[in-house]
């Protein structure tokens, strides 16, 4: 068995973290995030090109010549087929969307536009309301069930090492002003399961030592727990890196986003499971004595 003395740093690593959590709370109220089209509202066309040679990088830099704020284009059924989002909206000026389709045939061939439409301020902010909605539901489930599954103590750590993954992805995304869209809504979502499985994994075996050494104190005993699951550890957040590597850097423009948040979550997650987790059972001095008391209850 590995005996590496994870937690020789739980202290060191706590104030790292405690900095970062600070930073990213501080950079989200003094700078916000940079919200994409589908929360700030904008204009959808859906356009199908006649020519092969098209493509969306092309397609996005035509729209990106246009001024129009920040501008989405995804494949949408057919190759030839996409759906533009962008900032600027359809106010009263008859000939917006006229001025658009003969710009873009100008620069990359005839276009049919098969549909426009508004993507009002009412619609987005129903939209941001929901996405805060699902991540604040996701957590709550989760403690929940950590509730349920374990003790207390187990689910006040769960529940902190999720609030430290979010927030500090939300906080690098404000930092570099990366778009926030509803992909990247789904990218957290993902990463509080992906963070809260890493999490149960050590804190069932945290629970099997405790009943099997009484006289271990929890210090040490969680130092034994994730050494015996590091192997699990690693080997799972190393293959979920690698696929995510693959998707950022090769998988366009429209998957970079969702993949960096991963990529982030999947870090975070990994280093909250050992360095949040387990100190907070430490700090609430958890015990086979505890364990004993909930089961009897």
């Amino acid at each position: 068995m590995k005996n590496i003395k994870f937690n020789k740093f739980y202290k060191q690593f706590n104030y790292l973290s405690l900095l970062l959590i600070l930073a990213s709370l501080l950079l989200l109220l003094f700078k916000g995030l940079n919200f994409g089209v589908d929360f700030k509202g904008g204009t959808l066309i859906e356009i199908r090109s006649d020519k092969e040679t098209s493509n969306i990088s092309l397609i996005r830099d035509s729209f990106n010549q246009m001024n129009l704020g920040d501008v989405s284009v995804k494949n949408f059924g057919n190759e030839n087929d996409y759906i533009v989002k962008f900032e600027k909206q359809n106010s009263n000026d008859p000939k917006f969307i006229v001025n658009i389709k003969k710009k873009l045939t100008n620069s990359i061939g005839y276009v049919e536009f098969r549909r426009v439409e508004n993507v009002g301020p009412k619609v987005s902010a129903e939209l941001l309301k929901s996405g805060i909605i699902a991540i604040a539901l996701s957590l709550a489930a989760m403690l929940l069930y950590i509730w349920i599954r374990f003790e207390w103590q187990f689910s006040l750590g769960a529940i902190l090492a999720l609030f430290h993954d979010v927030i500090i992805t939300l906080g690098i995304f404000s930092l570099f002003s990366l778009e926030i869209n509803l992909s990247i809504v789904a990218a957290v979502l993902t990463i509080v399961g992906y963070s809260m499985n890493d999490t149960v994994v050590i804190f069932d075996r945290v629970r099997e030592n405790l009943k099997k050494y009484a006289d271990i104190k929890i210090f040490e005993l969680t130092n034994i727990s994730i050494n015996e699951t590091l192997s699990r550890t690693i080997i799972t957040s190393v293959t979920t890196l690698l696929a995510l590597l693959s998707i950022y850097l090769f998988g366009g423009e429209i998957l970079k986003g969702f993949s960096l948040a991963m990529i982030l979550g999947v870090i975070f997650g990994t280093y909250s499971s050992i360095y949040i987790a387990n100190p907070i059972l430490v700090m609430l001095k958890v015990s086979q004595r505890t364990i004993i008391k909930e089961e009897k209850d």
